[in-house]
C-alpha cells in the first residue's frame, strides 16, 4: 500500500510538471512580445511617413506638351507640340493632332506586345489644323489616355506600311486652356475684380462686345474717380464725363485673368492702382 502511494505522488507530480511546461511552451515570452509591437509601430510610423500620391487635377480642359523621342512622331506643328488635356471624374485623357494621316493607331505599350491586344488599339480621329500662313490641312488625331503627367511612358506607333514602332512620350507642362472667344456678337459676363484695397468694385455682369474676334469689355467702376486705366501698356480714358467712371477695355482671354492699372484721383494726388479682371465663359450670355 505505501509502496501504491508512492508511485500515486511521483505520477501526479509529473503530469503537473508537464502541465506547467505545456503552458509555458503555448505563451509568447514577454521580450518577443515586446519585439512585435515595437515592429508594428514602426511599420505603421513608416506608412505614415511616406508621401500620399499626388491628387489629378481638377476636372476640366488644359493645354499641355507632347514630348517625345523622335523628330518624326510628334504634335501638328500648327499646335506649336501642345495638345488638349481633359480631366473628367479624375481620369485623363490627352488629343493630339499629329503631322498627317502616316501614323494609323497608336497603343499605350510596347511595340511587341500591340498584335496581341488589338483591342487596345487607339483608333484615329480626322482633324483640321490651320497653320500660321492660313492654309488648312486634315491630319490623324488620338486620344490618349494618361496615367501620370510630368512621366515618360511608352507609346507604339502604327505606320501605313503595317509596321510597330516604339517610343517614348510625356505629357507634360498642363496649364488651364482660356477659353475661345465667343463668335461676334453682344453678350453680358460676369466679372471679378482683385487687387487694390478691396474697397473698389466693378459692375457685374459686364457688357462684352465681340467683332472680327475680337472682345471689348465695357467696365463701369463703383466710383467716379477714375481717370484713366493701362491695358498692356495702353492708356484708355472714360467713355463717360458723368456718374461713375466708365471704360471700354479689350479682352485678351475669357477665364484668365487679365492685369489692368486703374488711375484714381480721390486721394489728395493720383494713384496708379494693380488690379486683375477676370471674365468668366460659363456666364456668357448673348444679349438680345
Amino acid at each position: 500500500m505505501k509502496l501504491n502511494h508512492k508511485f500515486a505522488l511521483l505520477l501526479a507530480g509529473a503530469v503537473l510538471a508537464g502541465s506547467l511546461t505545456g503552458c509555458g511552451a503555448s505563451g509568447t515570452p514577454a521580450g518577443s512580445a515586446a519585439s512585435s509591437e515595437a515592429a508594428a509601430s514602426s511599420a505603421v510610423s513608416e506608412a505614415a511617413s511616406e508621401p500620399a500620391a499626388e491628387a489629378a487635377l481638377p476636372d476640366g480642359v488644359y493645354t499641355a506638351d507632347f514630348d517625345t523621342d523622335s523628330s518624326m512622331f510628334h504634335a501638328n506643328e500648327a499646335n506649336d507640340g501642345k495638345g488638349t488635356l481633359t480631366v473628367k471624374d479624375g481620369q485623363m485623357t490627352f488629343h493630339v493632332s499629329l503631322a498627317s494621316k502616316k501614323i494609323v493607331n497608336l497603343y499605350v505599350g510596347m511595340a511587341a506586345d500591340a498584335e496581341a491586344h488589338e483591342g487596345d488599339w487607339l483608333q484615329p480621329t480626322t482633324d483640321t489644323v490651320t497653320y500660321s500662313d492660313g492654309l488648312s490641312d486634315e491630319v490623324y488625331g488620338f486620344d490618349i489616355p494618361v496615367k501620370a503627367l510630368d512621366e515618360d511612358f511608352q507609346l507604339a506607333i502604327l505606320g501605313s506600311k503595317g509596321k510597330w514602332y516604339d517610343h517614348t512620350v510625356r505629357v507634360a507642362n498642363a496649364q488651364p486652356a482660356a477659353a475661345e472667344a465667343p463668335a461676334d456678337g453682344t453678350y453680358t459676363c460676369d466679372v471679378t475684380l482683385k487687387g487694390g484695397s478691396g474697397r473698389a468694385t466693378v459692375e457685374s455682369p459686364a457688357a462684352l462686345t465681340v467683332a472680327d474676334g475680337r472682345m471689348t469689355a465695357t467696365i463701369v467702376w463703383s466710383s467716379p474717380n477714375y481717370d484713366y486705366m493701362l491695358v498692356d501698356g495702353e492708356k484708355y480714358l472714360p467713355t463717360n464725363t458723368e456718374g461713375n467712371s466708365t471704360f471700354e477695355i479689350p479682352v485678351a482671354a475669357l477665364d484668365t485673368p487679365l492685369d489692368v492699372v486703374g488711375d484714381t484721383v480721390a486721394m489728395s494726388t493720383p494713384h496708379e492702382i494693380e488690379y486683375t479682371l477676370t471674365f468668366a465663359s460659363a456666364s456668357l450670355i448673348e444679349a438680345k
